[in-house]
């Protein structure tokens, strides 16, 4: 009997294993059609490795432990927390802006009870769940009413559907943008049923280009924030403030997808164009729809603030239904808008703009923090496996938001001496947890402006493990 042979009977059947104490404590442990699985799998790879000569010996510890990595890793949920070291603060591909400890207790505690979702419980009726934010958005906009629904992209959707299905809205065509997933506004006009009216060209619109194309068959002005990119050079745009006064002049209401949606004053970071949404409410537009989750640094959802008689008319329309929120949405979203009515300490409270906001110092000073553990981890410095130096470089806001706007920042540039810098960034980015980062001029940048205090030592440890 050859060698091969010997090994491929020495391994253990499928049921031996399972009956095993080790098999009966997997199962007690994990589902198990996993075990069952990851058995199956290991025994047909070391299966395959015998054949083809690339196993010349095993051991059961060595069997079981290949197992055991297998179990974990079916039974592992595919959406997990992930390191963000990009630098990009609402990063798309990352799930976009973060949520608090304290807003997060308050999801907990409506998801781990009953709750007056669409209940009145002073008159004991049914009640609306939109009820529960619309006090916090007329407050803090300024608005007369207010709607949310499940992302922007849908609130430009039932807004156009609701007030001009089958008629012409007016839209310049220097913003007929397309966004992220491929979501383009003159797509969703169509889907929505209103008429796409383009005036201007692509760099230039004048006021007397809407006022030209405005008909008996006009149902709204509409403007669209170029949100996620810029345009300069021989440019020019109509203000809203001029489509208020158009639009009153032939009653026809005004609407603005402003997209991002910032409720605090940025021009202390030295940006100037990004609209508030309260200043777009004070120049009198009538409907306005903006993300939740991005520069307002709550969860997914699409504001609709406004004219209350052109919301009770978006509120009613059938599409309504198909794109509202449930209850954990509206638990996170009524938190974040609650920390807003504290003006003083938002910045702090609200994690997107806590990483917009903060000061630089502390941002070198955790990059030193970042660096200075990777150089004194002692496996690494035995085997002289990285160099780990703090350097200056910019971080963006992402999100399809503050397009071109760079941000002063520190990142931690790793560059190992015994393998690629790409070979690096694979193995942390396939880690537990995976940490995201970016490679530049034949380095991995560890932006210290997204890592968070509380993260430090897991990534430390997962950039280690990838060097070791």
């Amino acid at each position: 009997m050859t060698n091969n042979q010997k090994l491929l009977t020495s391994l253990p059947a499928v049921d031996e294993i399972l009956k095993s104490g080790q098999g009966t404590a997997w199962q007690q442990s994990f589902p198990r059609h996993h075990v069952l699985r990851a058995i199956r799998d290991v025994i047909e790879r070391y299966r395959r490795s015998i054949l083809g000569d690339e196993l010349q010996d095993f051991s059961q510890d060595v069997l079981f432990a290949d197992i055991q990595t297998q179990i974990a890793r079916l039974s592992e949920f595919s959406l997990k927390p992930v390191i963000n070291a990009t630098g990009v603060v609402m990063h798309t591909n990352l799930g976009r802006s973060v949520l608090s400890e304290e807003i997060l207790e308050r999801v907990k505690n409506v998801a781990c009870n009953y709750c007056n979702l669409e209940y009145d419980t002073e008159q004991g009726v049914r009640g609306k769940r939109y009820s529960h934010i619309q006090k916090l958005l007329r407050e803090l906009t300024g608005a007369e009413a207010g709607l949310v629904v499940n992302n922007n992209a849908a609130a430009v959707l039932v807004c156009l559907s609701a007030l001009a299905k089958g008629k012409e809205v007016i839209v310049s065509r220097g913003e007929l943008v397309e966004i992220g997933g491929s979501f383009r506004i003159p797509d969703v006009m169509s889907s929505s049923g209103a008429i796409l009216k383009e005036v201007g060209t692509t760099n230039k619109t004048h006021f007397d280009d809407y006022e030209r194309a405005i008909n008996e068959n006009t149902a709204l002005l509409m403007k669209v924030h170029q949100s996620n990119f810029k345009m300069t050079g021989f440019t020019q745009s109509v203000r809203v403030e001029e489509l208020v006064v158009l639009g009153k002049k032939h009653t026809i209401p005004v609407m603005f997808d402003l997209g991002s949606g910032c409720l605090v004053d940025l021009k202390s970071l030295k940006i100037q164009y990004e609209p508030a949404v309260q200043d777009i409410v004070q120049a009198g537009t009538d409907i306005i729809t903006f993300s939740g989750d991005k520069l307002l640094g709550g969860p997914q959802g699409g504001m609709i603030v406004g004219n209350s008689q052109l919301i009770d008319l978006i509120a009613k329309n059938p599409l309504m239904r198909a794109v509202r929120i449930d209850k954990l949405t509206l638990a996170a979203l009524e938190a974040v808008l609650t920390l807003y009515q504290d003006e003083v300490n938002v910045r702090t409270h609200i994690p997107t703009l806590s990483m917009l906001f903060q000061d630089i110092e502390k941002i070198k000073e955790r990059a030193e923090t970042i660096a200075l553990q990777l150089k004194s981890d002692p496996e690494l410095s035995q085997k002289d496996a990285v160099m780990a130096d703090v350097i200056k470089d910019v971080s963006q806001s992402g999100g399809g938001a503050l397009p071109g706007v760079e941000f002063q920042t520190f990142a931690v540039a790793l560059k190992p001496i015994n393998i690629s810098v790409n070979l690096l960034e694979e193995r942390i980015r396939r880690g537990n947890p995976p940490v995201i980062a970016r490679i530049k001029e034949d380095a991995l940048l560890i932006d210290a402006r997204t890592v968070r205090d509380k993260e430090i030592r897991m990534l430390v440890n997962a950039v280690t493990a990838a060097l070791v």
